[in-house]
């Protein structure tokens, strides 16, 4: 009997070559099976350029003709950067289209356009893998609004930084390179004014060699220094303020390339559900929110986080700054449960990970 989830899972395995490359399209790959054996893989590489399936079609040339494609989602059916995947499926010959899930792009039909066009379809073969790792693309699509995970490092005590704001390092290496190829892998990365005027980050993806994410400062007064780390790269660096902002400062901000956007204020603070909305339409579909504490409780409290990431190291800090500030909760029954929970070794540090 063909084993559909063995190939299908070569195919989700493929996917992850894509990510950090083609947002905001979806992590895809492909694989042709002729006969029991794979005669052409493919994956999405980057944005702009070919779908894994016309990769895989390439790949198998003629012998994808009377073939089985397995896909991880479902193939577009509408011009966009590139022509339609059904149509060089049908093309090509292939006789069985196996997908793993359903695409959440209205624009795309290309199930049913498969089906109508005589070939054997079928959908669902490792849909829950399948959406674990488009989860980002699934929101942006269905919202229009970015998948945000929130990174917090800690030690176990709960606290992100000393008494006297020292917190390099809190977390070992091993913890600090798996952030990193986070920020390769999303498509910004957010901290409040006060982490950066206390650690002057570079929040870029050194440790991994990956490529560098947008650098996302939430700033209300617009207090940011000129020096600053992060604007060393300034046409990476977009800047949420209020009008509170004083007007020299942001056309100096301007001058270096750097974005300001001036948004409207919820209790005098950039209104982070605007944000949201306004990152989306920039077509940023995945954010990783790292601080600070102000930043970690604001974003909780208005419902904008996703996934909460909690690297936690074994040392004990004591008085020191806590983790997540202002949600306002007084009884422990109104705690804020997380949901999916799992953790992992990272180092010498726990990876608590969870859904909100």
């Amino acid at each position: 009997m063909i084993s559909h989830k063995k190939y299908m899972a070569i195919a989700l395995k493929l996917a992850e070559n894509g990510r950090g490359c083609v947002s905001p399209n979806p992590m895809v790959g492909c694989v042709i099976v002729k006969r029991g054996k794979i005669v052409g893989k493919g994956y999405h590489k980057k944005y702009g350029e070919e779908h894994a399936e016309i990769n895989a079609l390439k790949a198998a040339g003629k012998k994808a003709n009377n073939a089985t494609m397995y896909v991880k989602l479902e193939p577009c059916s509408h011009w966009g950067k590139t022509s339609p995947c059904t149509e060089k499926i049908v093309q090509g010959g292939i006789r069985e289209v196996i997908v793993a899930m359903e695409d959440p792009n209205p624009l795309v039909d290309g199930y049913k356009e498969l089906k109508f066009r005589g070939l054997k379809t079928r959908i669902g073969i490792l849909r829950e893998e399948a959406e674990k790792l488009n989860d980002a693309y699934i929101k942006y699509m269905k919202t229009k609004r970015p998948f945000v995970i929130l990174k917090l490092a800690m030690s176990i005590d709960g606290k992100i930084a000393t008494s006297t704001g020292d917190s390099k390092y809190i977390t070992s290496m091993a913890a600090r390179k798996y952030v990193h190829q986070l920020r390769n892998d999303v498509d910004a990365v957010m901290v409040g004014i006060n982490t950066i005027m206390r650690d002057n980050p570079l929040l870029d993806s050194r440790l991994v060699k990956g490529k560098n994410p947008t650098k996302v400062i939430v700033d209300s007064k617009l207090k940011i220094s000129e020096n600053s780390n992060v604007l060393k790269e300034p046409t990476k660096v977009l800047i949420a303020t209020t009008k509170q902002a004083p007007k020299f400062k942001i056309d100096r901000l301007h001058q270096k390339g750097a974005k300001v956007l001036i948004l409207k204020a919820k209790n005098g603070l950039v209104d982070i559900k605007e944000l949201m909305k306004e990152l989306g339409q920039s077509q940023i579909a995945s954010v990783m929110i790292e601080g600070g504490a102000e930043l970690s409780g604001n974003a909780i409290k208005e419902g904008i986080v996703d996934k909460l990431l909690i690297f936690t190291a074994p040392k004990i800090i004591g008085n020191g700054l806590d983790a997540i500030k202002n949600l306002g909760i007084k009884k422990v029954n109104k705690a804020i449960k997380l949901k999916n929970v799992s953790t992992r070794k990272i180092g010498n540090d726990f990876l608590i990970e969870g859904a909100l």
